[in-house]
């Protein structure tokens, strides 16, 4: 079995009329097809929807992702160990 794509909901949500927190703001779908030498993530965010190619054997370019990811997904600049918690999703597909 091998998985090829991850969906990723943001922690930041919207609020409804009633306070109530809604859906999220932000998502991501991670993906990498057999043989690719890249990782595609697509962002939805409500300024847009982005497309990144991510290569796959590049420590580099997975970390300044994930820094990217976190920041559209959480809403802040985040910690090391928060941008961690992204990087270990691409490292994932990086194998």
């Amino acid at each position: 079995m091998r998985i090829t794509a991850i969906e990723l909901a943001g922690s930041r949500k919207t609020t409804l009329r009633d306070g109530k927190p809604g859906l999220a703001r932000a998502f991501a779908r991670i993906s990498r097809r057999a043989g690719d030498e890249h990782i595609s993530v697509e962002l939805l965010t409500p300024a847009g929807e982005r497309t990144h190619q991510v290569q796959a054997d590049d420590e580099d370019d997975q970390f300044s992702m994930a820094q990217i990811l976190q920041h559209a997904l959480d809403g802040h600049e985040g910690t090391n160990s928060e941008v961690h918690d992204y990087l270990r999703v691409l490292q994932y597909l990086a194998d």
